[in-house]
């Protein structure tokens, strides 16, 4: 059972990066992922913010984002799928813990630019 959910969540990380155009160009987090963590994230994941205070993990960098929580990293580089930064912003996680949390969701294609992004290693 597990691995058929894996190979659908596959299937369709694959579809949403090709319908976003995204697998065909090299992403990084400067150009890419920055303005959407900047426009979704930051406000809670800098110090003093409640994503912050809860989680440790600082998303104002890269730097910070790699370093992941005080639980550990939220980013496989390789590894959308291994990724629990992909996971919480996609809706694969338990809805409480769901990314943005109290907001509404990313879009598609911004769920597709991180998954892009950490499957061609996560470069800065």
């Amino acid at each position: 059972m597990k691995k058929h959910a894996v190979l659908l969540a596959l299937s369709a990380l694959a579809v949403a990066a090709m319908q976003t155009g995204c697998s065909d160009k090299a992403l990084t987090y400067q150009a890419n992922i920055k303005p959407i963590l900047d426009a979704n994230c930051v406000s809670c994941h800098v110090p003093g913010g409640e994503g912050y205070e809860k989680s440790g993990l600082l998303l104002d960098s890269y730097d910070g984002l790699m370093k992941g929580t005080k639980f550990g990293a939220v980013v496989v580089p390789g590894s959308s799928v291994g990724s629990t930064l992909y996971r919480l912003v996609s809706g694969q996680a338990d809805p409480s813990i769901r990314m943005p949390h109290g907001q509404a969701s990313l879009s598609d294609e911004d769920i597709a630019t991180i998954a892009a992004w950490i499957d061609q290693g996560a470069k800065n």
